[in-house]
């Protein structure tokens, strides 16, 4: 019988609510819109839709892999898309007043030929077309590390790609999808580089599954090889029995000693910490003031 780990203190999490995370439900039901916030059970949906932003999900919330760490509905989507998406999401983002940095990820669609990256390329360009000065940052699936699909998404110009290389190389098989591999997570955060060296490229760590120090420290090593900018480390939490259990709750000493670690080997930045997704405000809040900074430079 599994042994269940009793929860430490510092991963209860007080949630409120305000007139912002009210206006964002109603908004993303009324356009028929999905965000990761909600299908993914993140545990800062409170602090976020509270403070007005909000991760988009797009293409649905029905993913064609099945992760074993993952809250996101599994299925076969049917090749089945809503062209009004990109339309609707730049309606939404007016009504939630967004007004200067915006997160899209998307489930992955297999059924698609191209993966859904033309689909996800027209919700930023989208974006861009009516708010020309809004940041745009993506969670992107790895396409089956088809570097035509990444190239339409990378020339839709998002100021930030994001892929996720989830955990340590030892521990993907037990905890990914058989599609997604730890060297085509990599080889895709290589290739925005090379298409686009001035779009930032961020990815994120889960921590609890039974991975050693060690082997966190040579995933960020593996990272800055290939010049990726931005890193988020957190604590992974068991969604449903049927997902993989956790090893351990790290303790927050051991997240202080990755983020000094990753900043050590290079990272502009690293959120770390029980509750940090790959979607944190922290994370979003710098890059807005570095991205706006070197627009600054630029013009003067």
């Amino acid at each position: 019988m599994e042994q269940r780990l009793i929860k430490p203190q510092w991963l209860k999490i007080k949630l409120s609510t305000n007139d912002d995370f009210s206006n964002i439900k109603q908004t993303l039901q009324q356009h028929k819109l999905h965000t990761v916030c909600e299908s993914a059970h993140c545990p800062n949906i409170s602090e976020c839709w509270s403070g007005g932003t909000a991760t988009f999900m797009l293409m649905g919330d029905v993913c064609t892999r099945g992760c074993r760490f993952c809250a996101v509905k599994t299925g076969n989507p049917m090749k089945q898309l809503d062209n009004d998406e990109p339309k609707k999401l730049a309606k939404a983002l007016a009504e939630i007043r967004l007004f200067d940095y915006v997160v899209l990820t998307s489930v992955n669609r297999d059924d698609l030929e191209d993966g859904g990256s033309s689909h996800f390329a027209e919700c930023i360009k989208e974006i861009k077309k009516e708010y020309p000065e809004m940041i745009v940052e993506v969670l992107i699936p790895d396409f089956k590390g088809d570097i035509s699909a990444l190239r339409k998404i990378v020339e839709a110009k998002p100021e930030v790609i994001a892929h996720n290389i989830e955990t340590v190389e030892r521990l993907q098989k037990k905890v990914r999808d058989a599609r997604a591999n730890y060297n085509q997570s990599l080889s895709v955060l290589e290739n925005v580089k090379k298409l686009n060296p001035k779009i930032y490229t961020k990815s994120s760590i889960m921590v609890g599954l039974g991975e050693t120090d060690e082997e966190i420290v040579q995933s960020m090593k593996d990272l800055r090889k290939i010049y990726v900018d931005i890193l988020t480390i957190g604590q992974y939490l068991r969604p449903t029995d049927w997902h993989i259990s956790i090893s351990s709750y790290v303790a927050p000493e051991k997240f202080e000693y990755y983020k000094q670690k990753a900043l050590e080997l290079g990272f502009l930045f690293c959120a770390s910490g029980p509750f940090v997704r790959s979607s944190y405000r922290a994370g979003e809040l710098f890059l807005k003031n570095v991205i706006k900074q070197k627009l600054n430079e630029v013009i003067q």
